[in-house]
């Protein structure tokens, strides 16, 4: 029970990494506020929660936008009772082409993954010291510590998230808020082709997964439950002197 009594608000909570995260802090004993643009599949989440005895709501935001991410933020805030964990978790691959990008497509991306985390920690923030302090999480990606070839856009904004975490660590620190960052390797969730190419150039898919996983020390592909479990422990007491780390989850991808 890591995060018995907690507080906790998991964004991107439908499917995958943040699926896995909503119901490993409920098991832990967080109450959880569930985030997502997906009502149906959310509601599945929160129900499959409150079915195995924790307590979680689903709350349908956009956090594409910055009212979308204000409004999550509060709402998730108002029913809880404050906040003492974020995992910003929203994200997107974005485009894959440089050279005549799609710059509709290229602030999506950015708006996404970068504004967002940074939106919603600095909403976060204030509920956070009214509780004494709290713990950030955010989501970056092994793209975010060595640049990706298949998503250059996504890396990009990646780079940026683990930038964000290692200021907000200094800048929240006298408030006793933690902030770091998981950064995940290649892993089993519903976005995994479009992190690995786009269109439906299959033979294309499974050639760039190939040279992947060839450079992955481990020699498979990492789980949605394994990075929640890496986000659990940033964002419980048994992390209390981390702050400002971005910690690859990648099978040793990035270790060379």
């Amino acid at each position: 029970m890591r995060l018995k009594n907690k507080l906790a608000v998991v964004s991107a909570a439908a499917s995958g990494m943040g699926r896995a995260g909503c119901r490993l802090f409920a098991e832990n004993g967080a109450t959880v506020a569930a985030v997502d643009i997906d009502e149906g599949r959310l509601s599945a989440v929160v129900d499959e929660i409150n079915a195995a005895g924790g307590k979680a709501k689903g709350f349908v935001a956009d956090l594409s936008t910055p009212d979308g991410c204000k409004r999550a933020v509060a709402e998730t805030a108002g029913w809880l009772g404050g906040m003492d964990i974020l995992w910003s978790h929203a994200g997107t691959p974005g485009p894959a082409s440089v050279e005549g990008v799609d710059l509709a497509e290229y602030e999506n991306a950015i708006s996404l993954n970068l504004t967002s985390a940074l939106i919603c920690a600095g909403e976060a923030a204030p509920h956070m010291r009214k509780r004494g302090g709290g713990a950030i999480v955010f989501t970056a990606s092994v793209s975010g510590l060595v640049g990706s070839m298949f998503s250059p856009v996504y890396s990009a904004a990646k780079f940026g998230v683990v930038g964000l975490t290692k200021s907000l660590a200094q800048r929240f620190a006298p408030d006793r808020i933690r902030v770091n960052v998981v950064c995940p390797g290649l892993t089993d969730t519903p976005m995994l082709p479009l992190f690995l190419g786009r269109g439906d150039d299959k033979a294309g898919l499974e050639e760039n997964q190939k040279k992947i996983m060839a450079a992955i020390p481990l020699g498979r592909v990492g789980r949605p439950e394994e990075m929640a479990q890496a986000a659990l422990w940033l964002a419980s007491d048994d992390a209390s002197y981390v702050t400002g780390v971005a910690l690859p989850v990648d099978g040793g991808f990035t270790c060379r």
